[in-house]
């Protein structure tokens, strides 16, 4: 089994595409829609929800563990590795910087509040982007507009993310794993702007580090302290099993 680990709908990109790589894998969506979404919460408090959730999904038999969330990533990899040990892979989520910066002089990366203000991105972009001319996009309460499937609030945090942007950009990093899910809305309004999404780097990596070992292609979903609305949602994927938390 295959645990991925997010507090709300961004896993889904990244599930729906290892699924198809993979349609044999058990997958278990552990997610925390109570606490959703992270990227605003203080590091300390989101770590320990993702410690929680990696230990719930061992529990539950994961034999190793994905992050497709910026936030996650940023704040508790590290401690993750440390809690499950060498014979448990871990993969985390890396913004697309650096193919961006291959392709474009000009680009933009929408991120959370937390991830935009981290020495991780920043440290990103000085050594992916250091000759780019990046800016950094704080998308405040776009993450969460997402989870509860609200769309005048995607519509206006799409549109101040917009009016951050430059105008000369020719690219934008979706730094947030929630975004792809809005990906079209995004090209309607940035024409001509390539966008770039780290989810098929995230499943390329989890094929790689995750060995193969059989299983019957059941999808489960996991919540921090039971089933809640955003289980209804996750459910989208077929075959899909709620658990309480």
């Amino acid at each position: 089994m295959i645990a991925l680990i997010d507090s709300g709908l961004g896993l889904l990109p990244t599930a729906t595409l290892l699924r198809r790589a993979r349609p044999e894998a058990d997958l278990l969506l552990a997610n925390d829609p109570a606490g959703a979404p992270w990227g605003p919460k203080p590091a300390g408090w989101v770590r320990g929800r993702v410690l929680d959730l990696v230990q719930e999904s061992l529990d539950r038999g994961a034999r190793g563990i994905v992050l497709p969330c910026n936030t996650a990533s940023v704040i508790a990899l590290q401690q993750v590795r440390e809690r499950v040990g060498d014979g448990v892979p871990v993969v985390g989520t890396v913004p697309a910087i650096k193919p961006a910066a291959a392709r474009c002089r000009r680009f933009a990366v929408w991120a959370t509040a937390a991830t935009t203000a981290s020495e991780y991105q920043a440290n990103l972009i000085r050594t992916f982007a250091a000759d780019r001319e990046v800016t950094a996009v704080a998308c405040h309460g776009l993450a969460e507009a997402i989870d509860h499937d609200d769309a005048e609030r995607i519509e206006l945090a799409l549109a101040e993310a917009v009016r951050a942007t430059p105008d000369d950009v020719e690219g934008v990093v979706l730094g947030c794993t929630h975004y792809p899910l809005v990906a079209d809305r995004i090209r309607a309004l940035l024409p001509g702007v390539e966008i770039f999404d780290s989810s098929a780097a995230v499943v390329a990596q989890t094929l790689r580090r995750i060995p193969a070992d059989g299983g019957g292609g059941r999808t489960e979903v996991v919540t921090h302290g039971g089933v809640a609305p955003t289980a209804d949602l996750l459910k989208r994927l077929a075959g899909t099993t709620a658990i309480g938390g």
